[in-house]
């Protein structure tokens, strides 16, 4: 399925969190909690200033991002959940 977020949005997917502890200790999939980290994989336009004006984006897609804890709105596409969050609430790109 394609999706083609509106305005300032983003889709995101969660990045994978690990399944042992520091320690060694498995974790159950019931006491994780959601990363504040994922993938972009698709991008809005951008959003339209006060002068009408459209003002791009500045993420793309591809880029690794850390996001608010409880931004955005939960979807689930072809059995895998995600995330459509606003620009505003990324708090910045992750470096490779």
């Amino acid at each position: 399925m394609k999706f083609k977020p509106l305005r300032d949005r983003v889709l995101v997917k969660y990045s994978e969190e690990a399944e042992k502890s520091a320690g060694g200790l498995y974790i159950p999939e019931a006491a994780k909690e959601k990363p504040q980290k994922g993938e972009i994989i698709a991008v809005g336009p951008g959003r339209i200033t006060d002068d009408g004006k459209l003002q791009k984006m500045d993420v793309k897609l591809g880029d690794v991002i850390l996001f608010e804890k409880y931004s955005g709105s939960k979807i689930t596409m072809d059995s895998v959940e995600y995330l459509i969050i606003k620009e505003d609430d990324i708090l910045g790109t992750v470096e490779k």
